[in-house]
């Protein structure tokens, strides 16, 4: 209710001096009315607007004065997060609050959100090996059912190698490798792939021990890191494929003139 509509009752009221009837026209209790009344009496129209409802005291509230300027001043000294500002003050403070309770404190006085400082990407470095055979980027795609195109590409010289495998094995990896060592025309030194568990079975890697070739796996969720045999698996996808059926009885012999044309 609005202060002007309580002071249409007050008026009422004193024009009356009837409370019964000024209730009936007005839709007020008495107990109402009368507060309404005293206030105006007592303030005029001011006491006509509504005041906090907030108790004096809280008995129940843990964060006092000081301990909320505590927070206030860890939070725009130190910029603390919100769970390391609660392990600060129960680290140094002694003071166990829940993060609900701190996070509260902050709305309050508008510190909820840190301003941090924008990261700004630095821009991307081209590499290249410079050494033919010093690093060979491995990895398989999979065309179609049965069907996984495997590729190594060596990292100087870009000079690939492709093969055709119904699956991708410990067993289809050894035969690439085999097929690598043969047709790739210079000394391997390192092999680079991603996390991908044909490459890490026990087999292969007893191979490239014992071919003296050093394996490099990717970090996880990197492919940007094996980007040159990424690139040349879609070159494959985008002119090559498309071009064939994957029921052609000759499609290994098509694979290699496309390899052929592109080395």
């Amino acid at each position: 209710m609005t202060p002007a509509a309580r002071l249409i009752w007050v008026w009422t009221y004193e024009r009356t001096g009837n409370a019964g009837l000024t209730c009936r026209r007005c839709g007020v209790s008495r107990p109402t009315l009368r507060k309404w009344w005293r206030r105006c009496l007592a303030e005029g129209e001011a006491g006509l607007i509504d005041r906090s409802r907030r108790p004096l005291n809280s008995p129940g509230c843990r964060v006092l004065a000081p301990l909320e300027q505590l927070i206030i001043k860890l939070r725009k000294g130190r910029k603390l997060g919100i769970k390391r500002l609660r392990i600060e003050l129960q680290r140094i403070h002694g003071v166990r609050l829940a993060i609900d309770t701190t996070h509260k404190v902050l709305c309050r006085h508008g510190l909820n959100r840190l301003k941090r400082q924008r990261l700004v990407r630095k821009r991307w470095k081209r590499y290249a090996r410079p050494i033919p055979g010093d690093r060979v980027q491995m990895d398989v795609c999979k065309i179609g059912p049965r069907l996984y195109q495997y590729t190594a590409i060596d990292d100087c010289s870009r000079y690939q190698v492709v093969g055709l495998f119904p699956n991708k094995s410990a067993t289809s990896t050894l035969a690439f490798l085999d097929q690598v060592f043969e047709e790739m025309p210079v000394s391997i030194q390192r092999v680079q792939t991603d996390r991908g568990q044909e490459f890490f079975a026990y087999s292969v890697q007893d191979r490239l021990r014992a071919w003296s070739i050093k394996f490099r796996p990717i970090r996880p969720r990197s492919p940007h890191l094996n980007g040159k045999v990424e690139r040349v698996q879609r070159m494959a996808l985008e002119e090559f494929w498309p071009t064939v059926g994957l029921d052609d009885p000759d499609l290994e012999v098509k694979l290699a003139e496309f390899q052929h044309f592109y080395n």
